[in-house]
């Protein structure tokens, strides 16, 4: 069975959720800001586009308790990240040169 080849090289979708009632959620924790600089970053150095990469809102990726969430695919990588800085070398280091950044990893055996 031959691989099909992808639209994007690499697509990350940031959590955008909000949830009521005060429960944990990414919304609370600028995960806007963070989709929002990731985006204005991949653009920055020309990353964005067919063949490349796809920046993508999300809603709940049922990991909240990790948040802020964002995972690339198709490497199906999940990170929790804080500032940032953190954005930046996720795109630098992940989205542009292909190098996951395992300090930033959410742990295998979080969720909701």
């Amino acid at each position: 069975m031959s691989e099909r080849p992808s639209y994007y090289e690499r697509h990350i979708f940031f959590c955008l959720n909000e949830r009521a009632g005060g429960e944990a959620c990414c919304a609370r924790l600028q995960a806007q800001a963070a989709f929002d600089r990731c985006k204005s970053q991949a653009k920055a150095l020309g990353l964005l586009g067919p063949g490349k990469v796809r920046v993508n809102k999300a809603g709940c990726l049922d990991r909240c308790a990790g948040g802020p969430i964002a995972v690339v695919y198709p490497e199906a990588v999940w990170y929790s990240y804080v500032d940032q800085s953190d954005i930046d070398e996720i795109v630098q280091s992940h989205l542009r040169d292909g190098q996951v950044v395992e300090r930033l990893l959410t742990p295998p055996d979080v969720g909701r």
